[in-house]
């Protein structure tokens, strides 16, 4: 298969968070084109699982949608540790390293928004939410053995902590409660590996 060609990438605007860059590429056929694209940070989310076998969700307010989300602990990695030599790799050796950014980003996430901290992370995979658009991955991850940690919440997060079975989680999915996308890959994951 033929490459497209990345001959330009000019930034028509920076956020808080993002950029918005338009991409100019030649097709295979010579063709030029213009793609929007958006540059966000990459980050981590993770399914915890207490010793009851309960599944912990955090339920906060998001204002892309104007509602409060029930979402897994997750969170932006911090960029210098992309910045320093780090060489993405896919593969489940390479995202459980205890180096990795999006391995050190679940652990972080975790403590700091339920306290608690996973001993065991097994890595699910990671997701693009729109990848004709933005740049950033998410890694997913179900985290086990949990042990106490403590509450380091930035001080814009609101967030309840919300406690379901896994049969309960299936049904705030298919009853329109639960529609993150990393979420839903968490809980689908989990629920495979319980009924293998």
């Amino acid at each position: 298969m033929n490459s497209y060609k990345l001959l330009n990438r000019e930034l028509k605007y920076k956020a808080h968070r993002v950029k918005v860059f338009e991409d100019t590429l030649e097709r295979p056929d010579g063709e030029k084109v213009y793609y929007d694209f958006v540059e966000n940070r990459n980050g981590s989310g993770v399914l915890l699982v207490d010793n009851e076998g309960k599944l912990l969700f955090v339920k906060q307010y998001r204002n892309s949608i104007n509602d409060f989300d029930i979402e897994i602990p997750a969170g932006c990695a911090e960029t210098d540790d992309f910045e320093s030599g780090f060489k993405f790799e896919n593969s489940r050796q390479s995202f459980e390293s205890s180096d990795n950014p999006f391995f050190k980003c679940a652990l972080r996430e975790a403590e700091e928004e339920t306290g608690l901290i996973p001993k065991k992370l097994t890595f699910v995979n990671y997701i693009i939410a729109a990848a004709g658009l933005f740049s950033e991955r998410t890694a997913v991850y179900i985290g086990t053995d949990l042990a106490e940690g403590e509450i380091k919440r930035d001080p814009d997060e609101f967030l309840d902590i919300i406690r379901l079975t896994p049969d309960e989680a299936m049904e705030y999915i298919n009853n329109g409660k639960i529609n993150d996308s990393k979420t839903i890959i968490a809980i689908m994951a989990y629920m495979l590996s319980i009924n293998k």
